[in-house]
């Protein structure tokens, strides 16, 4: 498909006689013609970035918007605006299939009188090819959504095993290559386009309460909030959305840094709440259901610990893999800890676990005196019922409280 985009692109690069782009209607890049002039004036800082990071920024986007670009069906000219770093005119070409604009193909061009009105018609008649394209691949993820959220939502068994062969028939032989699912949730706005994430196969949105189910064993997703350890409550809400899944084809296992950065970006425009996470390459279809529920349970931890990244991995994010699995219900003994009015000491247990137990290090990451760190200590023995000498419920102990955190 995409050299499908580079032929059309070269070819009204030639028609014209000046170097095109393609972009999509989010001004992603898609397909780009050679520059190779040596005068430098050929290029500016717009188009060499949105080439080198393959998108534009939004102050960009509502600059060339504002010349009615997402409106017109025929060519539109753009004078250049050095303050903005556009040091050449442009020749904005919209892409459309059925009156919907999908694209962009933009031209440099600053020269008077510029390409002939023949041309021009020519290049647009190309353009129309480019629209049929986009539009039957946006087709092609939109029809997908109902066949992944069926692999999903299905329980295991001959219902599952049904729709994983649905969704491999559509698929077609890329089905047996390697893919990765991605997660993102809270999810609120209408399903992205399938070029939102590059190497998208398929994407849908489904319950967020769904998704957290598949992240526990027993179904114990619905149960009530609870506080984190430092009296945050940063628990993304299953009432705040859906959640978004995407299924997404690798080269190899190691090339997931372009996918990793765009469903980054997805996760910002979802809001302050949004996490996001990604399960294990597999290939074929057969372990999707279960690169889910990795991905669900890895933006899960990334909530706990943003050091996890904007998107968590489930291989990196560690002990999370086994307290995801967990009931979201607080432990009865570490319950008293998690209310607002115990915050400091629930913090203070959660330190101290973590630095192995060891006094005079707890008490200076903390910046206390080791008095007060010894008070403390008795006062979560107190509350609790349990012994922070004994192993079993310093683990108990350290699991609710890492926890109460998802």
């Amino acid at each position: 498909m995409k050299a499908d985009y580079q032929e059309l692109v070269d070819e009204i690069s030639v028609l014209l006689g000046v170097p095109a782009t393609l972009e999509n209607r989010d001004f992603g890049l898609i397909a780009f013609g050679a520059h190779d002039s040596e005068d430098d004036a050929v290029m500016d800082p717009v188009r060499t970035r949105s080439i080198l990071t393959r998108k534009s920024t939004p102050a960009v986007r509502a600059w060339f918007e504002g010349f009615g670009i997402a409106r017109a069906s025929g060519p539109v000219r753009i004078p250049a605006a050095p303050d903005a770093g556009v040091f050449r005119g442009r020749i904005c070409l919209p892409v459309r299939h059925r009156g919907m604009v999908l694209g962009y193909v933009w031209l440099l061009d600053d020269s008077d009188p510029g390409p002939s009105t023949a041309r021009l018609d020519a290049a647009m008649e190309v353009t129309s090819r480019i629209g049929d394209l986009l539009a039957e691949e946006v087709k092609a993820g939109t029809d997908l959504a109902r066949e992944l959220r069926s692999v999903l939502m299905a329980e295991p068994g001959w219902q599952r095993d049904m729709a994983v062969a649905a969704l491999r028939t559509a698929l077609g032989p890329s089905a047996d290559g390697l893919h990765v699912v991605l997660c993102v949730a809270p999810w609120r706005d209408e399903e992205p386009g399938i070029r939102a994430v590059p190497g998208t196969a398929a994407l849908c949105t489904l319950p967020y309460a769904t998704g957290r189910a598949a992240a526990g064993p027993s179904g114990t997703a619905g149960a009530s909030e609870t506080n984190a350890p430092d009296g945050r409550t940063g628990r993304p809400d299953p009432d705040d959305g859906d959640a978004l899944a995407l299924l997404v084809r690798l080269r190899s296992a190691d090339a997931l840094a372009p996918a990793l950065g765009a469903v980054a970006r997805l996760r910002e425009s979802a809001g302050r709440k949004a996490a996001a996470g990604a399960g294990t390459p597999r290939r074929g279809l057969a372990g999707v259901p279960a690169a889910w529920h990795e991905a669900v349970s890895a933006a899960r931890a990334s909530v706990a610990q943003p050091r996890f990244g904007p998107v968590a991995q489930w291989p990196a994010i560690g002990p999370y893999r086994m307290l995801t699995a967990l009931s979201t219900e607080p432990d009865l003994t570490v319950r008293p800890l998690l209310g607002p009015a115990h915050s400091e000491l629930a913090h203070t247990a959660e330190v101290f676990l973590d630095c192995a137990g060891q006094a005079g290090r707890t008490a200076s990451v903390l910046g206390i005196h080791r008095q007060t760190l010894y008070y403390r200590l008795s006062r979560i023995e107190q509350l609790t019922g349990l012994d922070l000498a004994d192993g079993e419920d310093r683990l108990l102990l350290h699991m609710a409280l890492k926890a109460a955190r998802l």
